[in-house]
């Protein structure tokens, strides 16, 4: 290990979402160190000492333990997974009060360790909690992420890919806008092994616009059905979060639809939004700006629209 830079992530909330992205990090070898932060410290401990205890299946010997904010200072990226859950038939943008006197705390005490990192903000409504700690910590907008829609579009492209019988890592589609009831499919550059979606409806008429419709609807709901069946969701938020983390360490380069800080770009700015981005070490490097049909564009004016009007006022009780 001498000489070479170690990479640290900072967990803080230790929840179904936090634990299972833990679990997904030590089991994909994504990180050399995690730190476990919680204020339930029995929980945080209890979660470290359980993962340890999976050490000899693990790929990677991540050094796991349970600590506190001054951790952070040494981090390459802190991922806030806590705050108040939604709750059932409750929306992620009703949550907005709750959250963002939590995260007001939270990247206080982050900032205070001195840690110059990344952010990587999974707690909904993550939009507007991403933004929140962008102006929080008074990061560069480059280095504060949230999960966006990664998972959205993560479900968007396992739908296809039963519907039209591939893997999923062979569908090429996308969900931008609000990680939530605004959320649009961009069907104008959607593919399915290179082949365009409407070319697919084209020649095979066992596929129906309809059918597609329906995908999409699936889609937005899935957080209120599996809330409805389980209580919460936390493995593929956790899965979507572990790839982002990936991405950042590792230096990839690789494009995600994350929550990331528009300025200017789809005729939008001062808001944080989930579109295709580039990211690597440094975080965001760039926002891949698609060109979008006449429908995708108000359908994406309009999440932009319905973050707005929900930011302005929460966050300025919040900051006053």
């Amino acid at each position: 290990m001498a000489g070479r830079k170690v990479n640290r992530v900072a967990l803080i909330g230790a929840g179904f979402v936090g634990s299972s992205y833990a679990f997904a990090l030590i089991n994909q070898a994504i990180t050399d160190e995690l730190v476990i932060i919680d204020v339930n410290k029995d929980k945080a401990y209890g979660d470290a000492l359980d993962l340890n205890h999976g050490k000899a299946f693990a790929p990677h010997p991540t050094k796991t333990w349970y600590g506190t904010y001054e951790d952070c200072k040494d981090a390459d990226v802190v991922c806030i997974c806590a705050g108040s859950n939604q709750k059932p038939g409750e929306t992620r943008l009703e949550l907005v009060d709750k959250n963002l006197k939590i995260f007001k705390s939270i990247v206080t005490e982050v900032m205070t360790s001195g840690f110059d990192g990344i952010f990587l903000v999974a707690t909904n409504p993550v939009d507007i909690l991403t933004y929140a700690t962008w102006k929080f910590s008074g990061m560069s907008k480059e280095r504060v992420i949230g999960s966006g829609t990664t998972l959205d579009t993560a479900r968007f492209r396992f739908m296809l890919s039963e519907y039209f019988g591939t893997a999923a890592q062979n569908v090429h589609a996308l969900i931008i806008g609000e990680h939530g009831d605004t959320e649009l499919p961009v069907w104008s550059s959607a593919y399915v092994g290179g082949i365009p979606v409407r070319d697919l409806l084209e020649r095979h008429e066992q596929y129906k616009q309809a059918d597609l419709e329906n995908i999409v609807d699936k889609v937005k709901n899935a957080a209120y059905e599996i809330i409805e069946k389980k209580g919460a969701t936390y493995y593929g938020v956790a899965m979507s979060l572990a790839r982002i983390t990936k991405a950042i360490l590792s230096n990839e380069n690789s494009v995600l639809t994350v929550s990331t800080y528009l300025d200017g770009e789809y005729g939008e700015e001062n808001i944080y939004i989930g579109v295709p981005a580039v990211v690597n070490r440094e975080g965001v490097k760039e926002v891949m700006e698609l060109n979008l049909n006449e429908k995708e564009k108000e359908q994406f004016r309009h999440s932009a629209r319905v973050l707005k009007e929900i930011l302005s006022p929460h966050f300025e009780s919040v900051t006053s």
